[in-house]
């Protein structure tokens, strides 16, 4: 169980290391989203010597990229901080081992086949794309495997996620660990907010 949970630890490392980068591609994506808007307002004002580039799909599409990468890489770190979406009015009503038991059993029986089920099927998916050099349909478009790959590589990390957060519910259960992720009464940044203050008082 020792080398399980070091397992476990490595995987949710990495996770967290990728959730936390690619959160910075928000900005780029507003960016981006700003300049394209900007520029497509002005439209034919700006004078036709200015060195910029101009509004275009591959900008549109460069937004919906960005924002997808996100979406993908960040989900791994959004399940193992438990932020994900939860029937909470229906789930505070069981006990916290019963809890568990019901996420032990989810992440076995429903979380990693899906998972590894849309990993087999994503990777002929992605590499056709890759070998055929895919260009999107529309005027000025972008290639398109790198947003395939980001769902491949974004379900591989969910994966290996629901493969760590199995072993860390099987060791809470037997009571080898603490609970990793503690519930939150409120939002977790409110919360440590909260905490400082009253620190502060002490």
């Amino acid at each position: 169980m020792a080398g399980l949970l070091g397992l476990s630890r490595l995987i949710d490392a990495v996770n967290q290391f990728i959730g936390k980068q690619v959160s910075w591609l928000i900005l780029v994506a507003v960016l981006v989203s700003a300049y394209n808007a900007i520029i497509r307002f002005l439209g034919n004002g700006l004078p036709a010597y200015l060195p910029i580039p101009r509004a275009s799909n591959s900008l549109l599409e460069l937004q919906w990229y960005l924002y997808g990468t996100v979406f993908m890489l960040a989900s791994a770190y959004t399940l193992q901080r438990n932020e994900h979406i939860r029937i909470d009015i229906i789930s505070s009503l069981f006990s916290k081992r019963t809890r568990d038991w019901i996420d032990l059993f989810c992440h076995v029986f429903f979380l990693l086949p899906f998972v590894s089920l849309i990993v087999w099927l994503s990777w002929p998916w992605f590499r056709r794309s890759f070998l055929s050099g895919e260009i999107s349909a529309n005027a000025s478009g972008l290639i398109i495997w790198p947003a395939k790959f980001m769902v491949l590589a974004g379900f591989v990390l969910l994966t290996a996620q629901a493969i760590s957060e199995i072993v860390k519910r099987y060791a809470v259960l037997r009571g080898l660990i603490d609970e990793p992720t503690p519930q939150h009464e409120i939002h977790p940044a409110a919360e440590a907010a909260i905490e400082m203050e009253e620190k502060r008082d002490d």
